[in-house]
């Protein structure tokens, strides 16, 4: 069933608070316990550690898709939360929360006339909180040493920016976007647009191209998958 050397394209759903790093180490250290091989392995496009949902594992030959599969538009759910402001973008900084932004003014006309201008080409500032290199350290780490560094805007294309909710100061979205999108970046942007600020929330990945989440096993379900082909001798350690 499987043929990790060879390659194989793994879906997995990645946990909260895990980082892509985690599911993929996890992954890796389990396959090595059960068949004593160092297989190798990377992702299609890395997840936030707040953020849950659809992580493409890619071992063997199959890691050389990577470029490929994080080309691939990305599809993701979640929930702004207008009036607030953390200089994350999103929880990871909740305790340096600034809030009492207004949002008397904000209407449903408001929200939906904003995100359907949101939608196209357009450059996006990157978040200070990102895993962007400069001068061979990411940016975030930087950022946690209490300096303040200068990223430049990057060009990026919003396919489709769907409002699914309104209970402000929440509000529910999809989006399909392009490589190289920050979601948080999004928030912060959607924000400025209906004069206030924002933040996110909650985020989950549904598809990349055409993989599905619901198709998507957790790294832990994963592993017991394995093991149990193992146990049945439907592949051999």
């Amino acid at each position: 069933m499987f043929d990790f050397e060879k390659g194989e394209i793994l879906l997995i759903d990645k946990p909260y608070t895990w980082t892509s790093f985690d599911a993929v180490n996890y992954i890796k250290q389990n396959l090595y316990r059960l068949f004593k091989k160092n297989i190798k392995m990377g992702h299609g496009g890395t997840l936030d550690p707040l953020a849950t949902g659809l992580l493409i594992v890619l071992t063997g030959n199959k890691t050389k898709m990577a470029n490929k599969i994080q080309s691939l538009p990305k599809t993701y759910e979640g929930t702004f939360i207008l009036g607030a402001f953390t200089p994350s973008f999103d929880k990871e900084t909740i305790n340096e929360i600034e809030e009492g932004y207004p949002i008397d003014h904000i209407t449903p006309e408001l929200i939906y006339e904003k995100a359907k201008e949101m939608i196209g080409n357009q450059m996006q500032m990157p978040p200070q909180y990102s895993a962007i290199k400069v001068n061979g350290k990411k940016a975030y780490e930087y950022v946690r040493s209490g300096k303040t560094i200068h990223l430049t805007p990057r060009p990026i294309t919003i396919y489709e920016f769907e409002i699914l909710r309104i209970e402000l100061p929440e509000v529910d979205f999809r989006v399909v976007c392009s490589k190289g999108t920050y979601v948080r970046s999004l928030a912060r942007d959607f924000g400025d647009a209906l004069n206030t600020s924002a933040y996110l929330g909650s985020l989950c990945r549904t598809h990349i191209g055409k993989y599905k989440l619901e198709d998507a096993m957790h790294p832990k379900e994963f592993i017991m998958l394995v093991e149990k082909l193992i146990e049945n001798n439907v592949l051999k350690p």
